[in-house]
């Protein structure tokens, strides 16, 4: 079996937000792709195998599996033209959790439609932010697939960037995963981000396409504008262009391949 792995949300290798991408030519055990996962110890490895109408696509941190994975999408994508799986002009049709999800590419350049997260207003919680070490703005609650995520705006883009949070005080606490935000104040993007999830074995993801599913409808109602342009701020970084629209949400982003390999296990 072929293995890959992939920078995605970046044109530069070793930057962005790396992925596992395993092609099966058979579906495999639970078990089996939990210890590859392991074994790679990436944010997510994403094995995918092609069925009568796309491809079946599942999504596995060092710890479990998600329900919901961008940058992971992206990378598979991305493996799948770039291997001739898929030629240029064609749609990559992918059966999730999540229902069916989709990538089409122009260029260099992949986009995928998503679906849109709900966001509401949330009371603060005090364990939450003190294991962030914050005092947000706004508190608000995502739902998606993989469970509810706090999202939190702070202050100023500078907040965000030193965050230095207590890993293990927030994998204790109510937050399954959190999103910490604020406002861009330069750099040619709309505001930055951060993600945390270390009760799922990722203490910060470098750059994360499902958070901007909440990310999109959050800052398109605070800015009042529908297209949209993150950075997540993480000591990798990378960037996300989003776009909210019924429901939906497009992200758009480019990736690198930086290993290829045979899976002998």
């Amino acid at each position: 079996m072929r293995i890959y792995q992939v920078d995605a949300f970046t044109a530069q290798p070793f930057k962005g937000n790396p992925a596992g991408v395993c092609l099966l030519d058979v579906d495999k055990p639970d078990a089996w792709m939990q210890s590859v996962a392991s074994e790679m110890n990436l944010s997510e490895t994403a094995f995918v195998v092609r069925q009568e109408d796309g491809f079946g696509l599942r999504w596995f941190t060092p710890t479990q599996e998600v329900g919901l994975r961008g940058h992971a999408t992206l990378a598979t994508a991305h493996i799948l033209w770039e291997e001739g799986r898929l030629q240029s002009s064609e749609e990559a049709r992918f059966d999730t959790r999540s229902g069916r999800l989709t990538a089409s590419r122009d260029g260099v350049w992949i986009s995928m439609d998503f679906p849109a997260h709900e966001v509401t207003a949330a009371a603060p919680d005090p364990t939450v932010n003190r294991a962030l070490g914050v005092e947000p703005v706004h508190t608000a609650v995502a739902f998606g697939p993989n469970g509810h995520t706090y999202l939190l705006e702070l202050a100023s883009e500078e907040a965000v960037c030193a965050l230095a949070p207590d890993f293990v005080a927030l994998a204790h606490s109510d937050a399954q995963a959190a999103i910490v935000t604020a406002r861009a104040e330069g750099g040619g993007y709309d505001f930055v981000s951060r993600f945390f999830a270390p009760a799922i074995g990722i203490d910060e993801d470098p750059v994360t396409g499902a958070a901007h599913c909440s990310l999109a409808p959050y800052w398109a109602a605070r800015l009042g504008k529908n297209d949209l342009l993150g950075y997540q701020a993480s000591a990798r970084g990378g960037l996300v262009g989003c776009r909210w629209q019924d429901g939906r949400v497009v992200l758009r982003g480019r990736a690198v391949t930086v290993l290829r390999g045979d899976l002998l296990a």
